[in-house]
């Protein structure tokens, strides 16, 4: 039988040791913080939840940071990418951003028709993954950093940016085609000269590649003898100089993607799209070219478009109309006769519906990230978060809104100045940016909560995490 001291020494232990922590003065260092490099409070040295890393308008730069927990939520201490040039934020801006298998390639626009100085800049992230049959472990031992780029007069003024099969694509508008960055050799040798430029496309080029093997190259033109054109053309090296031409039933292409073996295309009046030609067997006069339509805009009285497509399993998202006729569009690409399913967000004057972000998280939920963001108003911006498939059936057809936050302000100017969302590989996060107020928020996805609001300074717009 044990004594009484044997039987309490485990209680008197528990006290002695409580009133020693209480007598140790509270410090936020003593919690693991640690001082930044620019002067922020940042996490503990433990392992991070993702590395994020996003553009900065503010002064076209791209900055980066581990995301960290601390007891407070979510920790951001921004940092230079080790060898980003110095762009001329008054003459220069970054386009779209895209990266793969640890590459991220930016593109560079200038105000002078590209006889600046345009192009692409390619970073490593630093983050690389070790495989363990169902799971990974990452390592995020180096910083990220600059390893290839080219800047100059001839790289025909670059905007659109593009991932398609583990390759990146950056569409050269004033060069009337698309310089193809392939990912794994840029990896293993980062020199500018595996770049390899493609003809094909024209003026404001938006871009839909298949298999490796096709592209789909848009021209924008609204009138004229390239209305509506399209220049399907090889990829693969062996079939250099093969393809065609399509014409859509109207002009002022922007938006090209591919899912599912099929191409579409945002023309003036609604969608288009066509089987893909993968091997260029085909002819124009033999390729179908379906249309749906989106209906008119009560507004304006046009016939509803969109500008940018997204991808989620087997369907192909975007946004479309304005005022009570804002719309989340879906389109189920694998079936047979795909048809058009809308869900109607009504949205306040002045605003406009950006292009939607979609995740599964860890849980198996589906959905959709957009925001309605400011064109010249003063009214209230959000983030819309749509729940795509309430009832797991995997049709989409019962898409609701799950909910809808207030958000920092964007500040648009062209193109740019977007609120943008990424997600975490272990699909437990989103990170917002905010670019009108310098912030970057942190959403926990389980329940779609807000755990902290980061202030990053300057003005973030397009985000991307590796690695968890």
């Amino acid at each position: 039988m044990r004594s009484w001291f044997q039987r309490r020494a485990p209680i008197v232990y528990s006290r002695l040791t409580a009133l020693v922590l209480l007598s140790v003065p509270f410090s936020p260092l003593a919690i693991g913080q640690t001082k930044t490099p620019e002067g922020g409070q940042g996490a503990k040295a433990t392992r991070p939840a993702t590395r994020l890393i996003w553009q900065d308008d503010s002064d076209c730069s791209i900055r980066w940071s581990d995301l960290t927990r601390i007891p407070m939520g979510y920790d951001i201490a921004p940092q230079a990418v080790v060898g980003f040039p110095k762009l001329d934020s008054g003459k220069q801006s970054l386009v779209q951003m895209e990266g793969s298998s640890g590459l991220i390639v930016v593109g560079v626009h200038d105000n002078e028709e590209g006889v600046f100085q345009s192009g692409w800049i390619a970073m490593n992230t630093g983050v690389t993954e070790e495989e363990h049959g169902d799971h990974s472990h990452w390592s995020f031992g180096q910083p990220p950093k600059v390893t290839a780029s080219h800047l100059g007069t001839d790289q025909g003024n670059p905007a659109h940016v593009y991932e398609y099969q583990g390759d990146i694509y950056l569409a050269n508008d004033k060069k009337n085609g698309f310089t193809i960055l392939p990912t794994a050799a840029m990896l293993k040798s980062p020199v500018a000269s595996l770049a390899r430029f493609v003809s094909g496309g024209g003026n404001h080029i938006t871009l839909a590649v298949v298999d490796r093997k096709v592209g789909y190259a848009t021209w924008t033109d609204r009138d004229g003898e390239n209305k509506g054109r399209v220049d399907v053309v090889a990829i693969d090296k062996a079939s250099r100089g093969k393809g065609y031409r399509l014409d859509m039933p109207s002009g002022g292409l922007h938006g090209a993607t591919t899912n599912s073996g099929r191409v579409f295309f945002a023309p003036s009046d609604g969608v288009c799209w066509v089987d893909a030609d993968v091997n260029l067997t085909s002819s124009p006069a033999k390729v179908d070219i379906h249309h749906l339509s989106l209906g008119e805009d009560p507004t304006t009285g046009k016939p509803m478009r969109t500008g940018a497509f997204a991808n989620h399993d087997h369907f192909v998202l975007f946004a479309t109309g304005t005022q009570d006729a804002a719309s989340l569009c879906m389109i189920d690409a694998k079936t047979a006769n795909p048809t058009l399913l809308k869900l109607t967000i009504p949205i306040a004057e002045g605003l406009a519906l950006t292009t939607p972000s979609c995740v599964k998280t860890a849980t198996g939920k589906s959905y959709a990230f957009l925001f309605s963001d400011r064109r010249g108003s003063d009214a209230t911006e959000s983030m819309i978060v749509v729940d795509l498939d309430p009832n797991s059936d995997g049709l989409f057809a019962d898409a609701k809104v799950a909910k809808m936050i207030p958000v920092g302000p964007s500040k648009v100017e062209g193109h740019g100045g977007h609120h943008d969302v990424c997600f975490s590989p272990n699909r437990r996060l989103a990170c917002i940016t905010n670019p009108g107020d310098g912030t970057i928020w942190v959403m926990t996805l389980a329940d779609l909560e807000i755990a902290s609001k980061n202030q990053v300074k300057g003005t973030p717009t397009k985000i991307l995490a590796y690695g968890g």
